[in-house]
């Protein structure tokens, strides 16, 4: 039986609900996204120095990151409209603030409110994830959305001039405009019989399945610190080892995020069809050979296509293990904080990529993250494989169930 049955609780993506989870989703890891024209205005117009602006917009990833994992639990029960609505509040109140008032202080206390917020609409987005049908297609279109909407601010902050009203307002702007959509996001998912489903299906409250939860999103903030130390260094270690330019650095985002669309598109369209755990074992795999060769690479042409299609592969993996996570409990226990602790994740990776590099080559920074990409791969694909049988569970009919436990 497809478990797109009712029996799951889940509701079917239309174009309401696709423009309130995505957008809210968005709009909230949008931060993270941005933090290069963030500090390049703050350096410009404020007169930060490069470490200020680093060390001030390492503070706003990480307020957004502990809020996420704060408000989780509520977004996943009966609060994510709350949690969502004053997120996308506090996001646009906090970086409004610093976009039009240059003030120091104003703009410290902005940016991390703004990051406090950011936190709650990506905790409620990620809850109304788990709530969708086929989680394998939504995290592939909400993947797909994510690269779009980054790509089009990635060129109007430019166009605009990359100030403190551009790149900080135009995201104050996103999440004023993601406000009027938190009513479309989907609630907690209901039975057949309008049962709450987490009232009907204890089973995902037993122990087991917690410890499987928190196994993947001990895996998730592991995995996020060796995918983005590869990237904190990308530009640096192209320079010393291939002397790449500026130039072939900029083909590089660009060929990247084209890399990440096609990527993410192919997933939202093959749905479940692909399956979910034989292509994330072909991404984790491919991934570690490619982080191992970037750290060996000196031809300029040869380093920009393993970085591209390394970027290619890492957006793969990162939809298969969020939809690992919304597979796991539709009501968006798991779903929830993932993002949330990506970025704990992230935000240690400049340090540790910057730190293994200078002590010991990039050489042996490559060798290191393809290893902790393998050794994270046995984990993540069990957990895969048992989101697999626990969507599959949740799809079975009660009277299905009864029988299997009477047998």
């Amino acid at each position: 039986m497809s478990p797109d049955d009712n029996h799951t609780g889940r509701v079917p993506l239309t174009a309401t609900r696709a423009v309130s989870v995505f957008g809210i989703s968005v709009v909230g890891f949008m931060t993270a996204n941005l933090v290069p024209v963030m500090i390049v205005a703050l350096t410009g117009e404020l007169g930060f120095s490069d470490t200020e602006a680093g060390t001030l917009m390492t503070g706003s990833l990480l307020a957004c990151a502990v809020a996420c994992l704060l408000t989780s639990k509520w977004a996943a029960a009966n609060g994510r409209y709350t949690v969502a609505r004053a997120g996308l509040v506090l996001t646009a109140a906090g970086f409004g603030a610093v976009a039009f008032i240059p003030s120091v202080p104003v703009v410290v206390a902005g940016v991390l409110i703004g990051g406090l917020g950011a936190g709650g609409a990506v905790s409620a987005g990620g809850a109304a994830l788990g709530a969708l049908r086929n989680p394998d297609r939504a995290s592939g279109i909400s993947g797909f959305a994510n690269r779009a909407i980054v790509s089009v601010v990635l060129f109007i902050i430019p166009a605009l001039g990359a100030g403190m009203g551009s790149a900080f307002g135009l995201l104050a702007g996103l999440a004023l405009a993601a406000l009027f959509t938190t009513a479309w996001l989907p609630d907690r998912p209901v039975s057949s019989d309008a049962a709450p489903l987490a009232a009907s299906a204890p089973a995902k409250n037993s122990k087991p399945t917690t410890l499987v939860g928190i196994g993947l999103l001990a895996c998730f903030a592991l995995w996020a610190l060796s995918e983005d130390s590869l990237w904190a260094v990308a530009a640096t270690m192209g320079a010393d080892q291939a002397q790449l330019d500026e130039t072939g650095m900029g083909l590089v985002l660009s060929l990247s995020t084209l890399g990440g669309l096609l990527a993410s598109g192919l997933v939202g369209l093959a749905g479940r069809r692909l399956g979910r755990t034989a292509p994330l074992a072909v991404a984790l795999i491919a991934g570690a050979a490619l982080k191992m060769l970037s750290g060996t690479v000196t031809e300029p042409n040869l380093y920009i296509a393993v970085i591209i299609a390394w970027n290619t592969i890492y957006i793969l993996a990162f939809i298969y293990i969020v939809a690992t996570a919304a597979a796991l409990d539709a009501s968006g226990r798991w779903s929830a904080p993932v993002l949330g602790v990506y970025l704990i994740g992230s935000s240690f990776a400049p340090f540790f990529g910057t730190f293994v590099s200078t002590a010991a080559g990039y050489d042996v920074l490559g060798y290191v993250l393809a290893g902790m990409t393998l050794v994270l791969m046995v984990p993540l694909l069990l957990i895969s494989r048992i989101s697999v049988r626990t969507e599959e569970a949740a799809a079975a009919p009660p009277s299905d169930i009864n029988k299997a436990a009477i047998a």
